[in-house]
């Protein structure tokens, strides 16, 4: 279950993270609320997953799979771009991930 917690606090930080690229520096209220509402979930969530998840492995997860999301969100949802560079070190978090998942022990 912890796992799922996790998953949906990786949405949540990313539905957070868009919303305030929307918000326009908090100068509209309805992203701005959203923002609010997706860190406090995911925040909320990320603590339940740490129960039985280490901090290092699920921080790790958490935020470089939010990290790809959010840049392939920022692709469709702002039009955003990455260069080759940038990729290439997307490729690198997102194999980080793959390995700290696969080797991590959890406590269940």
């Amino acid at each position: 279950m912890d796992r799922i917690y996790l998953v949906i606090a990786i949405l949540s930080e990313v539905v957070g993270t868009s919303a305030l690229k929307a918000s326009e520096a908090f100068s509209k209220p309805l992203p701005s609320i959203v923002v609010v509402i997706g860190y406090c979930v995911s925040f909320f969530l990320l603590s339940l997953a740490l129960r039985s998840i280490p901090v290092a492995v699920a921080y790790a997860i958490w935020s470089g799979v939010g990290q790809a999301l959010i840049a392939v969100v920022a692709w469709f949802a702002f039009r955003q771009t990455l260069n080759a560079g940038e990729m290439a070190g997307m490729g690198l978090i997102i194999a980080g991930v793959v390995l700290l998942s696969l080797f991590s022990q959890t406590t269940h």
